[in-house]
């Protein structure tokens, strides 16, 4: 317990139970996506947890435990490539992010790419959020 009591505080773990975007900071491999943020457009309408984890208590909680325990393992372990890549199950819950914020937008795109298959906003919009 005191291991663990010990880690919380030095990871500065309570700072992942709110929704303030800084809190992502806490680690130096995410500063520069927060300082992009900061500049960015999305400032202004998104804090992280908006287009990085689902909508609901239980299931962002679910997100932000998953995601913290994985991100603590490689960056403890130093098992993790850069630039970072985004997991499937990740890019699944920021695309729908996109969709439910974009709803007009994607509504007027979408139904001419259905015959190649879904449309993907990040695909090409890989950087929003994160860059000037």
């Amino acid at each position: 317990m005191g291991v663990g009591g010990f880690t919380f505080l030095y990871g500065k773990g309570a700072s992942y139970l709110t929704n303030d975007p800084a809190a992502c900071a806490n680690c130096h491999i995410m500063r520069s996506y927060y300082d992009a943020w900061l500049v960015s457009s999305h400032r202004a309408v998104a804090v992280c947890n908006d287009c990085h984890t689902p909508s609901g208590v239980w299931a962002k909680s679910t997100t932000k435990a998953s995601n913290g325990f994985r991100h603590s393992v490689a960056f403890t372990t130093g098992r993790f490539v850069e630039p970072l890549q985004i997991t499937a199950s990740n890019r699944k819950i920021t695309e729908s992010a996109c969709r439910t914020c974009h709803q007009d937008i994607v509504q007027a795109i979408d139904p001419p790419h259905r015959l190649t298959g879904t449309l993907a906003c990040v695909r090409c919009h890989n950087s929003t959020g994160h860059l000037y």
